[in-house]
């Protein structure tokens, strides 16, 4: 049984309680039965995960109250406690939850009533796949240097756009129904010539190059785009504003991705728990021996100082902050960095075992090395926060620091 005495933090409201309880309860009972031939049918597993989520409600919390959602605006406090709770039940229903919420999140920032009214009921109800194609082959963490292209339509109504080039390692890519692209207008050079696109999978000219293959399998693809044709309402707001979007997206969903690592975390510690107390060396139990108590130790502290930072960032973004990148950005780095650490631990406890093949601390040590990379590798995380700190500083004291 986990600890869910975090639950009890002023972070937390009475209804974050009971979601955390009800959605653990649901995993327990249903997600094994969603995952029965997760190995021999990636696409497929995914597919009937979300079904599932959706017939469990829990993508009512991905969406916007004026389509069927939750809360008018997303809870984070509640995205982290779902990511965190399915993580620790199962890697990939955690992934096929976020993507509902992150391949559709430009949308509901700011796309028309037309596109909302078409997609996000969709996504709620589990009926359309969404992804963010944000990464190129060349431009992953340096936004700014994307260059798959949208032109200006001019051979057909001049009311369109024709895109161009490559997006790789998306997320859903090869079974999502509708892609969210950033793509380069030319509005400006650099991010300000950036524009976010809505681009349903079978628009001829889009096709997936390639699938893509990882340590923890998860259905990842290189797009191509051929010129692709798209009518000027499939941008999603002010063209030039692609690269704002984009980051406002990624501001609601990064400290998602710690909560995320601290599901993993938590299961870790947990597993090495049970395995200190009941493997037995010397003559004892290993708990007993203190090099053991203190990386037991170790990883508790760790599992708590994430889970700090992951629940301060969504208590504040869900206070009313316009921005919460740098708390995002903390929570992010710490939690994944500290849950790599924590799961390393528990594999080294496990000895032998923790290196076979299904064994839950190797299973756990494929899972969580992603989550130091996407929506922002560790190192862009510190680059990230330390400039939000140089400006903060500079806004206190009324000069250069």
């Amino acid at each position: 049984m986990p600890d869910k005495s975090f639950l009890d933090w002023p972070f937390f409201d009475d209804h974050h309680r009971t979601l955390a309880a009800d959605l653990d309860a649901w995993a327990a009972a249903e997600l094994p039965g969603l995952l029965k031939n997760e190995h021999e049918d990636l696409d497929g597993t995914c597919r009937k995960l979300v079904a599932g989520l959706a017939a469990g409600g829990w993508l009512d919390y991905a969406v916007p109250a004026s389509h069927g959602g939750k809360f008018e605006a997303l809870d984070v406090r509640s995205l982290c406690l779902i990511r965190e709770t399915l993580a620790r039940h199962s890697g990939l229903a955690d992934f096929c939850f976020v993507m509902q919420g992150l391949g559709s999140g430009p949308v509901m920032l700011a796309g028309s009533d037309a596109q909302k009214g078409s997609w996000l009921p969709k996504v709620r109800n589990g009926s359309a796949i969404a992804a963010f194609a944000l990464s190129e082959p060349e431009a992953g963490s340096d936004v700014a240097a994307l260059s798959v292209s949208a032109a200006r339509d001019d051979d057909g109504d001049g009311d369109g756009f024709i895109l161009n080039g490559e997006k790789t390692w998306i997320s859903n890519g090869g079974i999502a129904d509708f892609y969210t692209v950033i793509a380069r207008t030319g509005d400006a050079p650099g991010a300000k010539g950036l524009s976010a696109f809505l681009v349903p999978a079978d628009t001829p000219g889009l096709t997936i190059a390639e699938r893509i293959e990882v340590i923890a399998p998860h259905p990842l693809a290189t797009l191509s785009f051929s010129n692709c044709r798209i009518p000027a309402t499939a941008r999603i707001g002010e063209s030039g504003k692609g690269f704002k979007l984009a980051m406002m997206n990624l501001d609601i969903f990064r400290s998602t991705v710690g909560a995320a690592a601290l599901g993993f975390a938590r299961k870790a510690l947990d597993a090495a728990l049970d395995r200190a107390g009941n493997r037995h060396l010397f003559g004892a139990p290993m708990a007993d021996l203190q090099l053991v108590q203190g990386k037991l130790a170790d990883m508790a502290v760790r599992v708590d100082a994430a889970a700090l930072l992951v629940y301060r960032a969504a208590w504040t973004k869900d206070r009313g902050a316009d921005r919460v990148t740098r708390e995002a950005s903390m929570a992010k780095l710490y939690a994944t960095d500290e849950a790599q650490q924590v799961i390393d631990d528990a594999v080294q406890l496990f000895g032998g075992h923790g290196v076979v093949s299904g064994n839950v601390a190797e299973t756990l040590y494929r899972e969580i090395r992603a989550l130091r990379i996407y929506e922002g590798a560790s190192e862009v995380q510190k680059v990230v926060i330390a400039r939000q700190e140089l400006a903060n500083h500079v806004a206190r004291e009324g000069g250069a620091p």
